[in-house]
């Protein structure tokens, strides 16, 4: 930070020098403007860079010529720090700009053009946009195909960004393709531990694993952690991550014990590395409690939801959503040892948030009556139970489609076909969906329900007769 305020002292140095000896619209203000502003980029002050930077665009517009590449640049300026302060629109107006500019003076395979679709994509990557994302990733992917070596590094990155693209879409065997696309280049022209690898095999991990292949997963996960233990000191908070990727897996595999030694090494690395009330230690504590609950020692997994929760309590706002899911755990933890008392007392609490903080029709909203009526429902309140059932059907008739009870019928139809019965654990499928696609459910709650007997008769024929 010392460094980036002297070179703020320089640089308002020269601009006094120009600004008594030159006119106000001198080109040679523009660049000052601009040095000044990407000072104040990297010191993380947006506002007084964007300002720096609409005064340099001004006298651009002033003196140059409008299809000049100075003012693309401008335009590229402000748009930049559009986006890092969320002002995506205005960020992808400002890009557009800049590549209106460089359709009109640049030839049609020109670098910059894959640097503007990359900036556009990277907008629509921002608010969520992924399908919009990928036209522009795939435009910046023919320029780079197009002029560029076949192991140019860029291509790589290129193949990256399309490859997230379609994982974030849920297409995960193209993400799969294109992810191994960058790892080939990679593999070929960096050393065999050089962090990028490093991203390309957690990539490939991270697709395996959403699509239930957990020993793939593994394996990379495996990779990524072997190139941190070599490169990275024994405490860095990405060595942690990685074993809490592998440990996910671990879970997912149903092998507790190991999933539970990789998150305490995770967790280990956290308390020596990180403040005491990290976040990320919260998240170390609720995967610990998770191992232990799904190893039946409640007591323990009690304990470690609670220390989650103290983190909580000290460093979020009271309704914030990490509340609600870390109520809920705890609630679920009550539930299991059959003190439902304390297990409606915490699903409560997560009730309370949820409607102050959810529209009255949001699923979690459902799920939470949901969870509320089964706690009931096991203390023989069937009155009260009924009534919080009858809430979370209302909320589920009004969002859900009306073809949705059908859907039972489609998976014993798929449950029953083949050998899937005896590789398929439909259980296991719905807590890694709920626990894993964050983006999909952010409070990681898992419904309780529905109940359904997968060896019955799924009636499809009948269904698509009436059809």
């Amino acid at each position: 930070m010392g460094e980036y305020s002297e070179a703020l002292s320089f640089y308002d140095k020269a601009l006094k020098i120009l600004q008594k000896a030159l006119p106000p619209n001198y080109p040679g203000m523009a660049t000052s403007y601009n040095n000044i502003a990407s000072v104040y980029v990297n010191m993380g002050e947006y506002l007084e860079a964007v300002s720096l930077y609409e005064k340099a665009l001004e006298i651009r517009q002033k003196t140059l010529p409008p299809n000049h590449p100075s003012l693309a640049t401008s335009y590229n300026n402000i748009a930049s720090v559009c986006d890092n302060i969320g002002q995506y629109s205005k960020a992808r107006s400002f890009y557009e700009k800049a590549l209106e500019i460089r359709q009109k003076s640049l030839p049609p395979n020109h670098p910059d053009f894959a640097a503007s679709y990359n900036n556009i994509a990277f907008v629509y990557v921002n608010i969520g946009e992924y399908s919009k994302a990928l036209s522009f990733y795939e435009k910046a992917r023919e320029i780079f195909e197009k002029t560029l070596p076949p192991n140019h590094p860029d291509l790589a990155t290129s193949y990256n960004n399309i490859a997230s693209m379609y994982a974030n879409m849920g297409e995960y065997l193209e993400a799969v393709s294109f992810y191994e696309k960058a790892l080939e280049i990679r593999q070929k022209t960096l050393p065999p531990n050089h962090p990028l690898l490093a991203t390309s095999y957690n990539n490939i991990a991270s697709v395996y694993d959403n699509i239930g292949q957990y020993s793939k997963a593994l394996s990379f996960y495996e990779k990524t952690r072997e190139i941190f233990e070599k490169t990275l000191p024994p405490n860095h908070p990405s060595l942690a991550t990685s074993y809490n990727n592998i440990a996910s897996v671990y879970m997912d595999m149903g092998q507790y014990s190991k999933a539970l030694l990789f998150n305490e090494r995770a967790l280990e690395i956290r308390q020596k590395s990180l403040p005491p009330n990290h976040p990320d230690s919260a998240t170390s504590y609720n995967n610990i409690a998770t191992v232990y609950i799904n190893m039946g020692q409640y007591s323990k997994a009690l304990l470690f939801y609670e220390r989650a929760l103290e983190i909580y309590q000290k460093t979020l706002p009271p309704n914030h959503p990490l509340f609600a899911t870390s109520y809920n755990n705890i609630a679920s933890v009550y539930a299991n040892i059959e003190e439902y008392s304390k297990a409606l007392s915490f699903h409560e609490k997560t009730r309370e948030i949820f409607e102050k903080t959810l529209p009255p029709n949001h699923p979690s909203l459902a799920t939470s009556y949901n969870n509320i009526a089964s706690v009931y429902d096991n203390m023989g309140q069937y009155s009260k139970a009924l009534s919080f059932y009858e809430k979370a059907l209302e909320i589920q008739q009004k969002t859900l489609p009306p073809n949705y009870p059908n859907l039972f019928g489609f998976i014993r139809e798929l449950y029953q076909t083949g050998n899937i019965s005896e590789t398929v654990d439909i259980d296991e499928i719905k807590k890694h969906y709920y626990q894993s696609h964050v983006h999909i459910n952010p409070t990681r709650i898992i419904p309780q329900g529905p109940e359904i007997d997968y060896s019955q008769p799924h009636q499809r024929d009948i269904q698509k007769y009436e059809q």
